[in-house]
């Protein structure tokens, strides 16, 4: 996979990943006090890690030919990161 095949992957699951958060943010405003502190907290955590991935992704996106190979190890461990975010954010919105 080419860098461009690899940052559009990445960018595609991103969006994914947002349009998802925003029906729950939608959910969290509406939810009583104790759920919505729960929810707001899976929240801040994704979106500590949505920065992250963003990051990293700049950084592919920036780097030079070669390099950009080292750093798609860094990309894959935050986008990792990032999914384990997003299921355990998951977990909590769908159960409640």
């Amino acid at each position: 996979m080419n860098r461009d095949e690899y940052v559009r992957k990445l960018k595609d699951q991103l969006d994914q990943w947002n349009t998802q958060v925003t029906k729950w943010e939608q959910k969290a405003k509406g939810a009583q006090s104790d759920m919505k502190a729960e929810y707001d907290k899976q929240l801040e955590s994704f979106r500590s890690r949505r920065d992250e991935a963003t990051y990293q992704l700049h950084q592919l996106q920036v780097a030079s030919g070669e390099a950009w190979m080292d750093m798609m190890k860094g990309a894959d461990a935050a986008w990792r990161a990032m999914g384990e975010a997003f299921v355990r954010a998951r977990s909590h919105f769908e159960k409640k």
